[in-house]
């Protein structure tokens, strides 16, 4: 998530942080649960079997297959699901799958699916994207087969851009923007900033990336927070966010993120902060595989912000003014910024002041150390086995240094940077 400073935010509260071609024509898959899916039994294999259809179905563009999977007497479902497919039109996708988690039974007539659909964008994602889907099914008709007739999203699932509407697809050089409800002016500037990202970002992470982003431009803020799971009070005045969760521990292969766009507040930007914005979430593209539960949110979110000033010739007292502000007042913070210090629902000013915290701290050791050692910092903290130690490790093993005189290296540069 990215928080704007100075000029850059143009009015804008600070905020931060899922192509025409016809689908027949591409070269595409289709799989429902292989066999070592966890549901199995004559039920499961004949309700693998619809999904398998409608999998097919979704990749042909073919509506009447389609809808053949679908309940007849579900009306609204299939009128539902006819707009979805037509919403997915000009999406060039790769693959549509569907994997069978579970199946609980109501009767011989009757089933519950626990389903998690994956797909890819072709020439984009690397891994596919994921979501549940919960599915009820029922036996109809002479030949007692299982028919879709309820399709509802999963436990804790988000709304897929299709199923706000028709999504509209632009593509620049570097990126593929999907957008609904937003002209195609709009999505064509978003592109060519996104463009503008993608070298800047592999010029600060020389690292193996996919050098490309998917960005998604949703109608609304509202229709942001859907696509986000979250409360929409979350991301008022928040210009993006990227998709994509952290977990375990260590490198892993990289994932399908996405950058979503709220059009409302990146609309308030000017062409800097719109630059700014992008170049901080495709940064968080490019680095996801080396970020892990052991980095915390100060190098993350320092190492993207980082990224995205770094060929900008803005004072730093532009782009740090809460920092600035505490400095002149002789409040310096003690510590680096704490996780908690990122919560974008609390205190606007003291989650600008941890952005930019973690964006000197970064700063500090790309002035001190080099780049390089900035980047083979963030890489060690990732590979450790665990937050606890990670920091430390890696401070002591890439930069020679410790936790205390590191602390204290970056209080003396705010001083020297804003003061």
């Amino acid at each position: 998530m990215a928080v704007l400073r100075g000029d850059a935010r143009r009015g804008r509260p600070r905020g931060r942080r899922t192509a025409g071609a016809v689908l027949a024509g591409l070269l595409l898959t289709s799989a429902c649960a292989g066999p070592d899916a966890p549901a199995t039994g004559p039920t499961a294999r004949e309700i693998g079997a619809v999904l398998d259809d409608r999998a097919a179905a979704v990749l042909a563009h073919d509506p009447t297959a389609f809808l053949s999977v679908l309940d007849p007497r579900a009306t609204k479902l299939r009128a539902a699901q006819r707009t979805e497919l037509a919403n997915l039109a000009d999406v060039p996708l790769k693959s549509w799958t569907y994997e069978l988690k579970g199946v609980s039974g109501h009767g011989e007539r009757g089933a519950t699916a626990d389903v998690e659909l994956r797909y890819r964008i072709a020439g984009y994602d690397s891994a596919p994207m994921a979501t549940r889907r919960t599915l009820e099914l029922t036996r109809a008709g002479a030949g007692e087969r299982w028919y879709i007739a309820a399709d509802r999203p999963g436990k804790d699932a988000a709304d897929q851009l299709w199923q706000q509407g028709d999504v509209r697809v632009v593509r620049g050089a570097h990126s593929l923007v999907l957008g609904v409800g937003r002209d195609e002016g709009e999505l064509r500037r978003i592109a060519d900033t996104a463009d503008l990202a993608v070298p800047a970002v592999s010029g600060a992470w020389p690292r193996s990336w996919a050098r490309r982003v998917v960005v998604l431009v949703p109608d609304s803020v509202e229709d942001m927070a859907k696509l986000l799971g979250s409360p929409e009070a979350s991301y008022r005045g928040i210009a993006a966010v990227t998709t994509g969760e952290v977990g375990g521990t260590g490198w892993r292969p990289a994932l399908a993120d996405r950058v979503i766009v709220n059009p409302q507040a990146y609309a308030m930007l000017g062409t800097f902060g719109r630059r700014v914005v992008l170049t901080h979430e495709t940064t968080h593209v490019a680095t996801r595989p080396g970020t892990s539960a052991a980095t915390p949110m100060w190098l993350s979110e320092g190492f993207a912000d980082w990224t995205a000033y770094r060929a900008e010739d803005r004072p730093a007292e532009q782009i740090a003014p809460e920092l600035a502000e505490a400095v002149r007042r002789g409040e310096r913070p003690a510590e680096l910024p704490a996780d908690k210090d990122f919560a974008f629902a609390g205190d606007a000013g003291k989650l600008a002041g941890a952005y930019e915290g973690g964006w000197l701290a970064c700063a500090l050791i790309a002035d001190r150390w080099g780049e390089e050692k900035l980047i083979a910092f963030y890489e060690a903290v990732g590979r450790h086995p665990g937050r606890d130690g990670s920091v430390e490790h890696a401070l002591r093993t890439v930069l020679d240094t410790t936790p205390q005189d590191f602390t204290e290296s970056w209080r003396d540069y705010l001083s020297a940077r804003l003061g």
